[in-house]
Parts: structure tokens; sequence; C-alpha cells
């Protein structure tokens, strides 16, 4: 894959906010049970070594999460006004660098009532270099 192609079934991201414009373009795909969140890894999204900044890592993740939980509930016919984080953690386990392609990919939703579960594997070109979970309260 080249900086110029984006995997097949991504397109520029369906949700906008102040909170990730500095993180554009995103790139997302929408799976039947599941929310696929990507970049091109550029020198904004790094540290001073040109690794990934973990916090982007995790916020990518704590985004890409909360989307599925949300596309699993509306599969299951659902219509949640949307989630609030209570509980997050990510756990780094390799490094991403510029040009790569960084996804995040959430491999385990659970929706309940009032709360939701999920966890995702992040990838830099197709490698781990994290792994998340979260827990989400749905609003009333």
């Amino acid at each position: 894959m080249t900086a110029q192609s984006l995997p097949e079934g991504f397109a520029p991201h369906f949700r906008k906010s102040g909170f990730t414009d500095p993180w554009e373009p995103l790139y997302s795909r929408i799976l039947d049970d599941r929310v696929q969140i990507g970049l091109f890894l550029a020198e904004a999204h790094c540290n001073s070594r040109g690794f990934a900044h973990g916090g982007l890592i995790t916020a990518l993740a704590d985004n890409a999460m909360g989307l599925s939980c949300i596309r699993k509930m509306q599969s299951e016919g659902r219509e949640p006004k949307g989630l609030v984080t209570i509980s997050l953690s990510t756990e780094f386990l390799g490094t991403g660098r510029v040009g790569q392609w960084l996804m995040v990919d959430t491999d385990h939703v659970k929706g309940g009532k009032s709360i939701a579960f999920a966890r995702a594997m992040i990838l830099a070109d197709g490698g781990a270099i994290a792994q998340a979970s979260a827990t989400f309260k749905v609003p009333e």
C-alpha cells in the first residue's frame, strides 16, 4: 500500500469534530458489526522521536470503539443517542512511524442496556502496535 492508496472500503471519515480536525484526513470503513478508523501517519501525529503519539492512538481507539458499539446496537434495532466513555485503557505493543497506515479495528463489542464494552487492536501497516479496551455508558 502506498501513501496515495487507501485500503479497500475506506472513505473520508463520516464524523467531523474540532477535536479530530488536527488529525485530518481521517478515513473510516463501516462494516456490519463495527467501524474501522484509519489515517496515514504524518509528522503532526508523532512525538519528537518520530513514533505515533500515544495520545493519538488512544483517542482514535476510543472513537472507533464507541462508534462500533453504536453500530452494533443499531444492528440489533436500537438507536442510542451516543455514548459516554467511563473506562479506557491502552497497552502499547510497538510503534507506528511517519508514512505508515494506522488503523483501529474493533474486534469485540458487547452492548448491554445501559453499559457497552469494546476491545480493539491498533495496527500500523498491518502489524499490532497497541490494544485498547473501553466501557461506555449508554445515556437514557
